[in-house]
């Protein structure tokens, strides 16, 4: 067989054909000059993709930089083994390094949306995906009110799951009467895994039907977690006790960078604010943390930002967490070819096989926005995310034995604050 023969049979990967006719031919030249194998072209492809995302020089301007490097004796497979190490180093420079915003990202094309209600044919009441004993998890409870969000967060699975259609349960009151409450055990669920929780507003009715569900059970905890400032329908209805709002924080150069189309940090904390003006509980996650230049600045500011708008009292807990991703979301982001850095990263398997920041890094992340949050040591519960029991030795020099410790100390830390009637 010979090397067009073998090139052609390398053309049905998807991630070459969702690349531009530029780069598909950049990637042809070096697998002909070089008789690249059928996983170096896989590399090549990767690399166009992630070096026109991160919106560096192309695959073939830093290959040819790299082949001056090379003495001209050396030919053959020897070249293009020498060839594909200085790229495979260049790379793996690129993603040890904290991520540069300086330069502005692309906006990227919203997507369009078709709002259906239906019965979804799915039981809307789940456990946290990624509750096990391998890494410290509260127990989370799930509810998929509605399935799809209309963001554009770049690391987001939800986008990846639920194609174009918007999904909103019309069975969901029923579906809640359905879910087993023990009135003598705590719980915490949460309807921000399928969805922006505040997004859609009381669209369909569903902030109505959840709070009336969570009245009936002052042993709930109920949270509504939102990247968005739609908040009218809480300031203009009654919200019972066990409800609280969350928000996701990040410094704007991220949220400019890669949470596209969601609130400002400005309009995301102003509307925490007048939420817990009115006497609803609020909280914080700093999920995802992303690692980049001047990081430590930016989230310093921004923790500092947080104690200064709000008593502790009103705040019923902090989480932190960095980027988590699984292969097929990063596959999905690739082939999307949107402006984004959110994969310059050396990506490092965590216990559940998902890929995060190698360990150093996070453990940078987490002790310092802890340390950042000091002088509300003791005042305002706070907790990592889907961590390993080692982060919580780092960070707090302490960890639960067990998931189901973690859930009493969450709820004893917790519902004291809420003043349920």
């Amino acid at each position: 067989m010979d090397y067009v023969q073998r090139y052609e049979g390398y053309l049905s990967n998807k991630l070459f054909n969702s690349l531009d006719d530029v780069q598909q031919d950049e990637i042809k030249s070096i697998c002909f000059a070089y008789y690249c194998t059928m996983q170096e072209f896989r590399e090549l492809v990767e690399y166009s993709c992630d070096l026109n995302m991160w919106n560096e020089v192309s695959l073939r301007q830093l290959w040819d930089t790299l082949e001056i490097k090379i003495p001209e004796h050396i030919v053959g497979s020897q070249r293009r083994k020498k060839l594909f190490k200085l790229l495979r180093t260049k790379l793996d420079l690129l993603r040890s390094q904290p991520t540069d915003y300086s330069d502005k990202i692309n906006i990227v094309q919203r997507k369009k949306l078709k709002t259906v209600a239906c019965d979804t044919q799915r039981k809307i009441f789940g456990e946290c995906p990624v509750q096990s004993p391998k890494t410290v998890c509260c127990n989370l409870k799930t509810i998929d009110a509605v399935e799809n969000c209309l963001y554009g967060c770049s690391y987001c699975t939800i986008q990846t799951f639920y194609g174009n259609e918007v999904r909103f349960d019309v069975d969901l009151k029923q579906k809640l009467s359905q879910i087993k409450i023990d009135i003598n055990k705590y719980y915490h669920f949460g309807t921000g895994q399928s969805s922006d929780s505040l997004a859609w507003g009381n669209k369909k009715n569903n902030l109505q039907i959840l709070c009336d569900w969570a009245r009936q059970y002052p042993n709930v905890m109920l949270e509504f977690k939102t990247k968005s400032d739609n908040i009218s329908w809480l300031l203009d209805n009654d919200v019972p006790a066990n409800v609280v709002c969350s928000w996701s924080l990040n410094p704007q150069t991220i949220i400019d960078s890669e949470e596209h189309f969601t609130a400002s940090l400005s309009q995301r904390l102003n509307a925490a604010k007048q939420v817990a003006q009115k006497g609803i509980k609020v909280a914080f996650h700093f999920h995802p943390m992303i690692y980049y230049k001047n990081w430590q600045e930016d989230y310093t500011n921004l923790a500092n930002t947080v104690m200064e708008m709000f008593d502790s009292q009103q705040v019923q807990f902090i989480s932190f967490g960095t980027v988590t991703l699984i292969k097929p979301v990063m596959q999905a982001i690739r082939q999307r070819g949107e402006a984004t850095k959110i994969l310059q990263m050396q990506p490092t398997p965590d216990p559940h096989g998902k890929l995060s920041y190698p360990d150093h890094i996070k453990i940078k992340l987490f002790k310092h926005i802890d340390l950042a949050f000091e002088n509300w040591r003791g005042k305002v519960f706070r907790y990592l995310c889907m961590e390993h029991k080692r982060f919580w030795d780092e960070v707090f020099g302490w960890h639960y034995a067990n998931n189901d410790e973690f859930e009493q100390d969450f709820a004893k830390q917790t519902l004291g604050k809420l003043k349920i009637k």
